[in-house]
């Protein structure tokens, strides 16, 4: 991945600077999850213009004014959490899957932002990561999660959205935020580091009032439908 070749190399006197911060915010219980996404994001937006990324966000007010959300993009590649780091001016945490949860310093992120993994094998323990992510909303803490699960490797087209993801939005009665990810893939599938504009949409959320009475498959379907809709409109 030369892009993330170039990242390293034009924030090599940078880059410990950047971890160390992360990991103390990981291994320190006292450490808020605020001051561990204010690191992540310091650390983000660096990245991101050492790697010669803009990322062009679009409805940004379309958030909640009160925490407790949890938002619902289209997963499109292993850029996508920079996206969101970057973009984002609510603090949040989110699911990830097992695969990803030890990585070097994904593992670090993760345990700086009280993040969630989740085995996708395991129905059980799955069911218990969603009613976790649940109460935690419901405690004003704001939550991503990809409901395809794992990301498309179709550029801009999604897959399926899994109903499953949404229990944790229906035990939490909290507002559910659609967001569309345009060309995200790019900067780290694509063998280049030609500069790219990377585009999000954070649309306008759905609130219990208007899903309540939906299927957690009716609610996926809607939410895919808005995203599609979306990217269509901008590709």
């Amino acid at each position: 991945m030369r892009r993330i070749a170039l990242m390293v190399f034009r924030l090599f006197f940078k880059a410990f600077y950047y971890f160390s911060h992360i990991w103390w915010c990981s291994i320190h219980d006292n450490i808020s999850y605020e001051e561990g996404f204010r690191w992540c994001k310091k650390t983000t937006l660096a990245a991101n213009r050492a790697g010669r990324v803009t990322i062009e966000a679009h409805g940004v007010e379309n958030l909640p004014e009160k925490d407790g959300f949890i938002m619902f993009p289209n997963h499109q590649g292993l850029f996508d959490g920079l996206v969101f780091l970057e973009s984002c001016p609510k603090v949040f945490s989110f699911v990830m899957k097992k695969e990803a949860a030890n990585v070097i310093l994904l593992k670090q992120v993760r345990k700086a932002l009280g993040a969630l993994v989740i085995d996708r094998e395991d129905l059980r323990q799955s069911m218990k990561v969603i009613q976790t992510m649940a109460e935690e909303v419901k405690k004003g803490r704001n939550f991503l999660i990809f409901p395809e699960g794992t990301r498309s490797r179709q550029g801009n087209h999604t897959q399926e959205f899994k109903g499953g993801s949404f229990k944790g939005a229906m035990k939490a009665r909290c507002p559910i935020v659609p967001c569309a990810l345009i060309d995200s893939f790019i900067p780290f599938d694509e063998n280049s580091i030609r500069k790219i504009t990377v585009k999000i949409f954070y649309l306008k959320p759905m609130y219990y009032e208007e899903y309540k009475d939906m299927k957690t498959t009716q609610i996926a379907e809607e939410v895919k439908r808005r995203i599609d809709e979306t990217i269509a409109g901008y590709t």
